[in-house]
């Protein structure tokens, strides 16, 4: 019989949840919302919750609950051909073509760029993105040390320099909260609700399975239903320091444009802030913060990554794709920032309709049995529109890349889909498919 799980063991794997989860990304998305957002903050943060929190928690409970033991098995559900391609189109997205490259971009972009002249910022993010991604390959050459790395060591610190930095501004608010801007004049949720996507949580918390599972083990945790039951409350203790953070962050955005004005992103506006408080230290006190938050991201992601194409490719070991993968990362990096953002959009508005949809059939598969035609037919429907949105979403910022065929497509869906002017489109087409393969023999 196996004892008594310990609180110190859910904090502890709760904290390193939280630690892989965020990074600087989580950062500079809130505090700009709520500049945005002003009066509109509550609306708009809730929007931004259930994506950037609700979502991820739930992937983290389909790993945990459905006795997957990561992405690719969880998927398998729907066919192997769809569980390999799904699987590696995730890991690409939040490993070295996107997430992976942002984390070191970030700090780089609030940290060390305002201070460089514009003829030597690609020499200086070279350096930069070197050095980083030589720290990140030292640390997840050994993934069995994550959890005191990130858990012991990196979130407690990250955690000290946010809070001086959320405690000030909280004690001295910078100014009123001001009119909403755009879409958040009219729609503060749901421009809230999409803006979760940029976090790229929910992908993560289905690639961060193996790692959790793993981790859950070493301590000693073995059968299905303790593995479950650690799972989802680690989970809810990292959710709800994730909460009070966003919640925090969105407020200190929202209070800030009196004293320091509107900024294009996040990053600027953290800087800004950090600035107005604390002067030339603001500027080191901030690159603190995002480097420590970038840093344990980038390993948590290494890892997991490592560990699912060793596993795809069993041939090369997880060392080699350590390496593979923090190189290319580099390479990627030195595009800089906003072409990553650029390119990352598109295939975040293709990819999180399906990885929501197979969420909620892991997590409600009982009902239906675990059927595949079920799977099946959702995904099947989802996809035909998850491919239009990631087109669109490609469009607003390459025009040049428009298609008579997908624009007719796109006004068809329009007329004839509940939400699809929401960016929520896929709902209904998910749920017919999944009655039609409820009804569907094997």
């Amino acid at each position: 019989m196996q004892s008594r799980i310990s609180l110190s063991t859910y904090a502890l794997i709760g904290t390193m949840l939280f630690g892989m989860f965020f990074g600087a990304g989580n950062l500079i998305f809130p505090i700009q919302l709520g500049q945005l957002a002003g009066t509109n903050f509550w609306l708009a943060l809730a929007g931004f919750l259930v994506t950037a929190i609700g979502l991820p928690f739930l992937g983290i409970l389909a790993i945990g609950l459905s006795g997957s033991n990561g992405v690719r098995e969880l998927s398998n559900r729907v066919h192997p051909v769809f569980g390999f391609l799904f699987s590696l189109f995730l890991y690409l997205t939040i490993g070295p073509f996107f997430a992976i490259p942002r984390t070191a971009t970030v700090p780089f972009a609030v940290g060390i760029e305002p201070y460089v002249g514009d003829g030597h910022i690609a020499l200086f993010l070279a350096i930069f993105s070197f050095l980083f991604f030589l720290l990140v390959y030292y640390f997840s050459l050994n993934p069995a040390k994550i959890m005191d790395v990130i858990g012991k060591y990196l979130t407690p610190a990250f955690l000290l320099f946010l809070f001086l930095l959320i405690i000030i501004s909280l004690v001295r608010p910078m100014g009123s909260f001001q009119e909403p801007q755009g879409t958040y004049l009219n729609n503060a949720f749901m421009t809230g609700f999409k803006e979760g996507y940029n976090t790229m949580d929910a992908l993560a918390s289905l690639a961060f399975g193996i790692v959790v599972i793993n981790a859950i083990k070493a301590k000693g945790i073995s059968d299905v239903k303790s593995i479950a039951k650690t799972t989802w409350k680690s989970g809810i203790f990292a959710m709800l320091l994730m909460m009070l953070i966003y919640g925090f962050i969105t407020y200190m955005g929202s209070s800030s444009v009196q004293a320091v004005g509107m900024f294009e992103n996040g990053g600027l506006i953290f800087a800004a802030v950090a600035k107005h408080y604390f002067g030339s230290f603001g500027g080191i006190l901030l690159a603190i913060i995002i480097v420590l938050a970038c840093l344990k991201t980038s390993i948590g992601l290494i890892t997991s990554c490592s560990e699912f194409f060793h596993e795809a490719f069993p041939k090369i070991s997880y060392k080699s794709f350590v390496f593979i993968l923090c190189a290319v990362s580099f390479l990627f990096a030195n595009l800089g920032l906003n072409k990553i953002i650029q390119f990352a959009v598109p295939v975040l508005m293709f990819l999180y309709p399906l990885a929501i949809v197979l969420i909620v059939l892991a997590l409600v598969s009982p009902l239906f049995k675990g059927k595949q035609s079920v799977y099946l037919m959702a995904m099947v429907l989802t996809f035909f529109v998850s491919i239009l949105d990631g087109y669109q979403a490609l469009v607003k910022s390459m025009p040049e890349a428009k298609l008579m065929f997908f624009n007719q497509i796109g006004a068809f869906y329009e007329n004839i889909l509940p939400f699809y002017d929401l960016g929520l489109g896929w709902i209904v087409p998910a749920l017919v498919g999944a009655v039609i393969g409820y009804f569907i023999h094997k």
